[in-house]
């Protein structure tokens, strides 16, 4: 296996339904992000060994940035070609995203910590593998 890069994301068009979100990447090919993600607030340990993205929309919510989480299997061309950013973190180690979304590694599995309200959009993470996808959105308290 090649090493992979840290990538910068680039802003893709989004778009929230009642069925789950669409992100359409710069490339023009489209991603569908099934269901209601689940409400989490202020941090999320995702499940060890699955692929993580973040997903965070801009205020009118019609835009946003993602980002891979410790992808080791995209090639760098690919996420280059769609928008997509990626960063790897080292175990132990914390990043922080974007304003109010910081990412550490623990282990096998990712540590998010996430502000809506610093962000300035919503922030939604998305943990996937051959066996299932789960869905989670960032809220503060109401």
């Amino acid at each position: 296996m090649s090493v992979r890069s840290d990538i910068s994301p680039d802003t893709l068009g989004v778009e929230l339904t009642e069925d789950g979100i669409v992100v359409e990447y710069t490339d023009g090919r489209e991603a569908f992000y099934n269901g209601i993600p689940t409400k989490v607030q202020d941090s999320l340990r995702t499940q060890p060994g699955k692929l993580i993205q973040v997903l965070v929309t801009d205020p009118t919510e019609t835009e946003g940035v993602m980002t891979y989480v410790n992808d080791r299997d995209t090639h760098d061309e690919i996420l280059e070609s769609t928008g997509v950013g990626r960063i790897i973190l080292k175990p132990g180690e914390e990043e922080e995203l974007f304003p109010g979304v910081t990412v550490r590694s623990e282990g096998y599995a990712v540590q998010v910590e996430a502000d809506p309200e610093i962000a300035r959009g919503r922030v939604f993470v998305f943990e996937e593998d051959e066996i299932g996808e789960r869905s989670f959105e960032f809220v503060n308290e109401e």
